[in-house]
């Protein structure tokens, strides 16, 4: 299982940043635009200046299509996946030490790279709170389907991964936001599946657990929950985590980690959960974003044919980055649609 990305999701002073371009609020990779009321408060640990106005990409919370200009610019293939996957950094230098690319390489580039953390607050703490939460829906979601299949000892890590690594990150604003506590609720349903998976038990204390996710993601407004532009942040934050783990799992066009993999699933899927709740109302805002983002859904899904991994991957990790990375774009079309309209 990759923690990087929990850990990433998961540290104080988190490293969500909205998807930078999509709106006139200033982030950690959109310094310079006009200034809006601010959704974080940036708190910076990075004492590498701006050197000859260049803007700087914060290598911890930047979209796939920022990491991109990375990538262009070195020529290196896969390369914005491959900083993703690494997360996260404690300063520039990290890509070098973690050898995500060569000192050669990263004198070319050191000017455009920051890591600057950020304190959230309005709605890029909300995107993070479900995003997380998001997470932990995933796991459930996989880790069900397992145990329909009579593969207890497959589902059992996904219960427990939600507990491990992913709680603990979120455990502050559930306090803030009085929702019950439920990490009991999710060890309990972890070690009935370790020490008796058949007993009836199972089934009414994973209802419990779902039920609880849900509570402290229904602590939300519902009018927050079921606005696109909210709603696909969220999406996009599951759908990185989705790629990094893809991208964990596969090996020579094979599935070597089958945890990764379901993990990706597990994401992906509540992902595309998510956006049919939405999808009506983009497509009224920006129809041809919206078929972008469905077609792209479609495709994603076919990736994970059974929760169970199949001999040979169906598509290649570059591919999936790609759909991804299609969904990301257009997400941010249909943002700055909506931002636009609001502004009028």
């Amino acid at each position: 299982m990759i923690k990087l990305r929990y850990m990433c999701l998961a540290a104080a002073a988190a490293v969500i940043v909205t998807l930078s371009s999509c709106s006139s609020t200033p982030t950690a990779e959109n310094p310079s635009a006009p200034v809006a009321s601010p959704a974080t408060e940036a708190v910076s640990n990075n004492s590498h200046s701006s050197h000859g106005g260049k803007e700087k990409i914060n290598i911890n919370s930047a979209i796939l299509s920022d990491l991109d200009k990375f990538e262009a610019k070195l020529g290196v293939p896969a390369l914005s996946n491959k900083i993703q996957a690494n997360r996260p950094y404690g300063s520039p230098e990290d890509l070098v030490t973690k050898k995500v690319i060569t000192q050669e390489q990263f004198d070319q580039i050191k000017d455009q790279v920051g890591v600057q953390e950020v304190a959230l607050t309005g709605e890029a703490k909300d995107v993070d709170y479900m995003s997380k939460l998001g997470l932990m829906k995933g796991h459930l979601l996989v880790a069900r389907e397992l145990l329909d299949q009579n593969q207890p000892k497959q589902a059992e890590p996904h219960i427990g991964h939600p507990v491990e690594e992913i709680y603990v990150g979120v455990e502050d604003q559930l306090n803030e936001r009085k929702v019950k506590e439920f990490k009991t609720t999710l060890v309990s349903l972890q070690d009935l599946v370790k020490s008796n998976p058949k007993d009836s038990k199972v089934k009414t204390n994973f209802t419990s657990s779902v039920q609880a996710v849900d509570s402290a993601i229904a602590a939300l407004p519902e009018s927050q929950r079921s606005k696109p532009g909210f709603v696909l942040k969220v999406i996009n934050e599951l759908l990185d985590s989705a790629n990094s783990e893809y991208g964990a799992a596969i090996a020579n066009n094979k599935i070597t980690a089958p945890i990764e993999y379901q993990d990706s699933r597990g994401f992906v899927f509540y992902a595309n959960e998510l956006y049919k709740g939405i999808s009506s109302q983009v497509a009224q805002t920006d129809p041809e974003a919206h078929k972008a983002i469905d077609t792209s859904f479609a495709e994603l899904i076919k990736v994970w044919p059974a929760p169970i991994p199949p001999a040979k991957a169906v598509k290649t990790p570059s591919d999936v980055t790609k759909l991804v990375k299609t969904i990301e774009e257009n997400s941010q079309k249909v943002v700055d649609k909506s931002n636009t309209q609001a502004q009028r």
